[in-house]
């Protein structure tokens, strides 16, 4: 990287374009609207544009039920995923991967019997543009933006779609900070950084669908903004909150109990007479007192989730809980069948609770109670 934005950036908008058909050039569109552009720029390129250029438009009715019936059928095939529903409002995560509202699917400036989707790849939109532009000899950033709304803050803001020139990522880690300190997990996404400065120019009435960034320093030709989207595996807000605990109560009710392996060893013996000893330091547990911290099969990770799940369902327990490494017998506190029905009730409330601490668990059921035999899930 060369130069340091820290010298300033100026951000310009491009007037003129006009309405975007499709089949337009959209490199032709851009020099002529702005003859001024030069090498190193970032062009931060509206995706509605892109889209429309690219034909990436649906006809439906102008109005009435009709128009908002097309609009959801529309909505049902550019959407990989339900990420959340509130009366009209849909979150969802596109083929793409975005997650957005109503995938990006937008009616705003265009006629009232067309949507503009966003554009199949944004990335390789980015890509033909600069090279569009590089062929009229102009060596520039491509940026292709959108609006997003964000988690926890209320307000919208452009982001990057895709990109061309510029590595999407600006990543600091292993470098060390002024007090000496090594960064370890910051990464800067500096196209949507780019995007959201291009938007002060642009506006969302004043029909400036471009602008460009003056300034900021080239950081390689970079893979797109495809980099930016989390993956399954460490994305921790995947669901919606009324979604979430929608499929936690799905998956609560369908538990299953998983054949026994090493993570889960079958029960010492259904007879509690016959059963292995149990380790000193665990002791019964009465049905109103507090679970204390155990070493049970697993370590102490398992002992502290085996804590949690059971502080969080002890005021349900009627139930006697004995633990023992690795397992959690339930047997009713007075006799008769209803207190053993009750028993199985609580087991697997407790084998839920169990599950959202991430344990799976093997229920042993007998004439006397149920023994939960656990271990880490896999």
């Amino acid at each position: 990287m060369t130069g340091s934005p820290l010298d300033g950036l100026q951000i310009l908008p491009v007037r003129g374009i006009g309405d975007v058909t499709a089949g337009d050039d959209l490199a032709h569109l851009i020099v002529t609207a702005a003859p001024w552009i030069a090498d190193g720029d970032v062009l931060v390129v509206t995706s509605k544009i892109v889209s429309k250029a690219e034909g990436r438009l649906v006809e439906v009715p102008a109005d009435g039920p009709e128009r908002d019936e097309a609009r959801e059928r529309v909505l049902a095939g550019e959407t990989a995923r339900v990420v959340a529903r509130r009366g009209p409002t849909s979150i969802v995560q596109t083929h793409h991967g975005f997650v957005m509202a109503a995938a990006g699917i937008d009616a705003s400036n265009v006629d009232k019997t067309h949507l503009v989707l966003l554009p199949e790849d944004p990335d390789a939109s980015a890509r033909r543009l600069r090279t569009d532009l590089l062929a009229r000899g102009l060596d520039v950033v491509i940026v292709v933006s959108d609006t997003m709304g964000r988690a926890w803050r209320n307000g919208l803001t452009d982001v990057a779609l895709g990109a061309a020139g510029i590595e999407a990522l600006l990543d600091h880690r292993g470098q060390v900070d002024p007090y000496g300190n090594e960064l370890s997990l910051t990464q800067m996404a500096v196209v949507d950084e780019l995007a959201a400065a291009a938007e002060l120019v642009k506006g969302k009435c004043d029909r400036v669908p471009v602008a460009v960034v003056r300034g900021y320093p080239r950081s390689g030709e970079g893979s797109g903004a495809a980099v930016l989207i989390r993956d399954a595996e460490s994305d921790m807000f995947s669901l919606g909150t009324a979604e979430a605990r929608a499929a936690g109560l799905r998956a609560a009710a369908t538990l299953t109990s998983p054949p026994a392996g090493p993570a889960f060893p079958a029960a010492p013996s259904a007879d509690p007479a016959t059963s292995a000893p149990a380790d000193p330091a665990i002791s019964a547990r009465p049905s109103t007192g507090s679970a204390a911290p155990v070493s049970p099969s697993g370590g102490p990770a398992v002992s502290a989730a085996v804590v949690r799940a059971l502080g969080s369902v002890e005021h349900l327990l009627t139930a006697r809980v004995e633990r023992r490494p690795g397992s959690l017998r339930l047997t009713p506190s007075h006799g008769g069948a209803a207190a053993l029905i009750r028993t199985g009730t609580e087991a697997h409330r407790l084998r839920a609770a169990l599950a959202a601490e991430g344990i799976e668990t093997t229920a042993v059921i007998d004439d006397e109670g149920v023994t939960l035999n656990y271990g880490e899930s896999a």
